[in-house]
C-alpha cells in the first residue's frame, strides 16, 4: 500500500470520529446548553425524538460532515508547523544562550519542545482554525436547535440555505457571527495540547504500551482535559452563535455569560456536559492515532 493511500485512509478515520464526535452527542449537549426547558440528557434526548423522530437528533450534521475535512487538516497541520515554529525560534535560541553545562548529556531532551511550548502552538493552532470553524459551527448550531419536524416549519432548510439567507441579510459578518466566542474557546487548547504532551511523556516512561496505544490514551484524556477547562466557554459560544441576529439579546461575550448564570447559576455553565465527555475520550482517541500514524508514516517515506 502505497503512502499516500495509507495517509487517505487514516485521515478518513480521523474524519468519521469526529463525525461520531458530534451527532447524534452534538445536538443534544447545543440543545441543553440554549435551551433551559430539558432537565437534563436523557429527556433532551426523548423529547427530540418523540416530537422529531430520530432524524431529529441529526440536524446539523451536513457542515460538520464537510467542513471538518478542513477543519481538521488546518488545525494539525498548522499545529505541526506551530510547533516547530516556536521550538526553533524562541525555545532552541533561549537554550543556546543558556552555560553549556546546563543541557551537558541531555542533548535529546535539548531539542525537544518543552510542554508549554506545545500549549501554545496549541493556541496558535486553535486561532488559526477559528476562523474556518466559526462558520461551520454557527451554521451548525442553528440548524440544530431548529425543533419542527416538518421541513415547512423551519426557518431554515438546509445549511446552504442557512448561509444564503444569513449572507443576503446580514452580510459576511453574519456568517461569521460569534468569531470572537470561538476564538476564546479555542484559547483553551493550550490544556489540551500540553496535557497530551505530558500524558505521552508519562506512559512512555512508565508503561511498556505500544506507540499507537499511547496515543490513544494521550489523546482522550487530553481530550477531557481540554473540555474540563473549556466547556463553560463553550456554553456561552452557542449561546451566542445562536442568538436572534435581528435583535440580539448577547451584543457582547459578557452579556451572554451574564444570561447564563442568571437563568440557571453556576450550574448553567455545565449544562450538557455529561454527553460531551462522555463522547469526547473515543472519538478524539481515535482521531489522534489516526493523525500521528499519518505523521510517521510520512517521516518514514520522507528517511527512504
Amino acid at each position: 500500500m502505497s503512502v499516500f493511500a495509507l495517509a487517505t485512509i487514516l485521515f478518513k478515520v480521523c474524519v468519521l470520529a469526529n463525525f461520531c464526535d458530534s451527532h447524534p452527542f452534538d445536538t443534544i449537549k447545543v440543545r441543553l446548553q440554549t435551551n433551559a426547558e430539558f432537565k437534563g440528557p436523557l429527556d433532551c434526548l426523548l423529547q427530540t425524538i418523540r416530537k422529531e423522530g430520530v432524524n431529529g437528533l441529526y440536524k446539523g450534521a451536513t457542515p460538520p460532515l464537510v467542513g471538518w475535512m478542513c477543519m481538521d487538516s488546518v488545525m494539525l497541520g498548522s499545529l505541526t508547523q506551530y510547533r516547530r515554529l516556536v521550538n526553533e525560534y524562541i525555545v532552541q535560541p533561549r537554550r543556546a544562550a543558556q552555560p553549556a553545562s546546563v543541557w551537558a548529556g541531555r542533548e535529546e531532551e535539548k531539542a525537544k519542545l518543552p510542554v508549554v511550548g506545545h500549549g501554545v502552538a496549541g493556541v496558535m493552532a486553535g486561532w488559526t482554525v477559528s476562523f474556518i470553524a466559526a462558520p461551520v459551527e454557527h451554521i451548525k448550531a442553528r440548524l440544530q436547535v431548529q425543533y419542527s419536524r416538518s421541513r415547512n416549519g423551519r426557518l431554515y432548510t438546509g445549511p446552504i440555505d442557512c448561509a444564503g439567507k444569513i449572507f443576503r441579510q446580514h452580510g459576511i459578518g453574519g456568517i461569521w457571527h460569534g468569531l470572537g466566542s470561538t476564538l476564546l474557546f479555542r484559547t483553551f487548547f493550550f490544556f489540551w495540547w500540553g496535557s497530551y504532551d505530558l500524558f505521552t511523556q508519562a506512559f512512555q516512561k512508565h508503561t511498556t504500551l505500544s506507540t499507537p496505544a499511547i496515543n490513544f490514551w494521550a489523546g482522550g484524556l487530553s481530550a477531557q482535559i481540554f473540555w474540563l477547562t473549556s466547556y463553560p466557554s463553550d456554553v456561552i459560544k452557542q449561546r451566542i452563535m445562536t442568538d436572534d441576529l435581528d435583535k440580539r439579546k448577547f451584543p457582547r461575550w459578557r452579556d451572554a455569560a451574564t444570561a447564563v448564570y442568571r437563568e440557571n447559576g453556576w450550574r448553567g455553565y455545565w449544562r450538557g456536559f455529561v454527553p460531551c465527555f462522555l463522547r469526547a475520550f473515543p472519538a478524539n482517541a481515535v482521531a489522534l492515532v489516526a493523525f500521528e500514524g499519518v505523521m510517521r508514516t510520512l517521516n518514514r517515506s520522507e528517511i527512504q
